[in-house]
């Protein structure tokens, strides 16, 4: 499944879950913010599918997705990135002396 596919599944899977999704242009990576009581997640239209994707795994990954339906294909993407972003985090960790 292509990148952008995928990224079309999570912002569906997003919707389910409550969340607005817009995408806008600007001078902006993207994320999650709560405008007016309403949950709304922000892509960059400039930017490519890969940190649409991005973004949209950093936010989900804090939200319930078990309990909506997502394509294997689309959880295993998930997954990926989930653990692609843990492996950046332990490489910023510094080491104790």
């Amino acid at each position: 499944m292509k990148t952008a596919q995928i990224v079309s599944e999570l912002i569906e899977v997003s919707q389910q879950l409550g969340l607005n999704v817009r995408i806008e242009r600007g001078n902006f990576r993207g994320g999650y913010c709560i405008l007016s009581e309403d949950s709304i997640i922000v892509l960059n239209k400039r930017h490519p599918p890969e940190i649409h994707l991005s973004v949209l795994a950093d936010i989900l990954r804090g939200k319930p997705v078990d309990t909506v339906y997502i394509k294997p294909a689309v959880r295993n993407a998930l997954q990926r990135s989930w653990e692609a972003r843990e492996s950046q985090i332990d490489l910023e960790l510094p080491t104790p002396e």
